[in-house]
């Protein structure tokens, strides 16, 4: 089961790949149970505060290496920046036509210094501002056939260039400069150059398209829990982190693999873990046309807005789309400031994306895992064991809550 759902992923890296040895390490088959200790720094966010904490739909956040917390308020087209006291530092972004302003925003990177840079699908460029929060200059999209798309973008830790893996999180979609002849045939991780005055592809590794099609052909959108559904209901997600000498780790298959990559080498190391995926059954699917037929009577789920009345597809996507023949075990990723990779895998449920998590080094080693509820997977990670939460209180008012992780908790597996 587990040779079948990656033997075209394993393929696919072995034609695309250059000549450059492989590393495979094997992590351990058990769990090392980690105990969370988490300290709160400050939270911002009340639909009683102050003006520049009233979010109406907080889509990211991140940190720069001085510890301050960058908000981008999707519905107010702004970017607030919070000092590592929590305190209000400044806010940049507005709605308009000119220089530095947003038409179709999304996309949101820092970098270390505090340049931000965001992907704008109206302006169809990339804005850059400087760490004041003053705008430099717009670098214009490379031309490309079938839909302009922008997934979540990763900052370069080396600066002028940001990250993204086509087949990640779809935030927004337009229609290309000419249309599409030939399918696509994997999910590449590119780095965007951002020197000149449009931006230049780098294609770092080619990640696994599974049989069915381009997933970034369903346009689904929303908040920061939204996901583009993969080709197939169950499917592998492309999940992708920036680590800091530059590489890029990612997620592309059912099985846990983690990948390893940088420009001009591609896939170097690959971080394996014996868990096997679940294959799918009758019940499974009838389980979850189910749910989701239960969430949209409930007005919950992902939804549609289409001429003002809103819609719950996600029935009839399951019909669409279909199901894949197993359960992915890797539901969410993340990389830190020091190199360490959390990987979010299923819970006990096919459907249940909050499963336990573990925590590797880019180097190979197993750190241990956080049991699953004892800590979610953070929204972002800074220097100095920060990390980032976006939350929701019964009345839907959005939270960012910032807190740090102890050394101590992870003392006890240092070797």
């Amino acid at each position: 089961m587990y040779r079948e759902s990656i033997a075209g992923a394993l393929a696919l890296l072995m034609a695309a790949a250059p000549a450059v040895a492989q590393e495979v390490i094997e992590l351990p088959a058990e769990d090392r149970e980690l105990n969370p200790t988490l300290d709160e720094v400050y939270r911002v966010g009340s639909a009683l505060g102050e003006d520049w904490e009233q979010f109406g739909n907080v889509r990211r956040v991140a940190f720069d290496a001085a510890g301050q917390l960058y908000v981008f308020d999707n519905q107010a087209d702004r970017i607030i920046v919070v000092g590592a006291d929590g305190g209000f530092q400044r806010a940049f972004g507005r709605e308009g036509d000119g220089p530095g302003e947003f038409r179709s925003p999304d996309g949101f990177a820092v970098m270390p210094d505090g340049r931000v840079v965001m992907g704008d699908l109206g302006h169809r460029g990339y804005h850059i501002f400087d760490a004041d929060g003053e705008f430099e200059r717009t670098v214009r999209m490379a031309p490309e056939p079938g839909n302009v798309r922008i997934t979540d973008i990763l900052p370069d830790p080396r600066g002028e260039a940001v990250y993204s893996a086509v087949g990640a999180q779809l935030l927004r979609m337009g229609s290309g400069t000419t249309a599409r002849t030939t399918p696509p045939t994997s999910r590449p991780v590119e780095r965007l150059i951002l020197t000149g005055e449009m931006a230049v592809k780098d294609t770092v590794a080619e990640g696994w398209l599974p049989e069915g099609g381009d997933p970034t052909e369903l346009p689904i959108g929303g908040r920061p829990s939204f996901r583009l559904p993969p080709p197939q209901v169950f499917g592998p997600m492309m999940l992708a982190g920036v680590l800091p000498d530059g590489s890029v780790a990612f997620s592309d298959s059912s099985a846990y693999a983690i990948k390893i990559a940088r420009s001009g080498a591609g896939v170097f190391r690959i971080l394996q873990r014996p868990l096997q995926p679940t294959r799918v059954t009758d019940r499974m699917i009838e389980n979850e046309r189910e749910r989701r037929a239960a969430l949209a009577a409930a007005g919950q789920g992902p939804r549609m807005v289409v001429n003002g009345v809103e819609y719950f597809p996600q029935v009839q996507l399951l019909d669409r789309v279909g199901v894949f023949t197993e359960v992915s075990i890797v539901r969410g990723l993340r990389t830190s400031w020091n190199g360490e990779i959390w990987v979010q895998r299923r819970g006990e449920e096919p459907s249940d994306d909050d499963g336990p998590i573990d925590v590797v080094t880019m180097e190979g080693r197993y750190i241990g895992t956080y049991p699953a509820g004892s800590i979610a997977l953070p929204d972002a990670l800074g220097p100095d064991g920060l990390a980032a939460f976006v939350e929701q209180d019964e009345m839907d008012v959005e939270t960012v809550v910032v807190k740090r992780l102890r050394p101590s908790a992870r003392q006890q597996d240092r070797p």
